[in-house]
């Protein structure tokens, strides 16, 4: 069962902030590359553009699910959306 976030120490929330941030940054990044619009990915990925906006800033974190769906958009593999495991060193993929 997930721990509340009010149970997280300051250290497990920074840690998902990092790691947010990382993925929003690889979001934005890929869809750069393959020139898609922020609405053209949410069409083509099935999320709102306003989730994207918020994945993309790290304001909001994203599902499993949707990493794939996202890379699945992107003609990438789900796995270079995803931080490296300790996101404390603030180095993507």
């Amino acid at each position: 069962m997930p721990v509340p976030d009010s149970k997280s120490s300051d250290e497990q929330k920074e840690a998902w902030r990092r790691a947010r941030l990382l993925v929003g940054a690889a979001v934005r990044n890929e869809r750069l590359r393959a020139g898609l619009t922020q609405e053209a990915l949410a069409l083509e990925s099935g999320v709102t553009r306003n989730m994207l906006i918020h994945v993309e800033h790290g304001n909001r974190g994203v599902s499993f699910e949707r990493i794939y769906d996202l890379a699945e958009a992107l003609g990438i593999d789900a796995a270079a959306l995803m931080p490296p495991s300790d996101p404390a060193s603030g180095e993507g993929r």
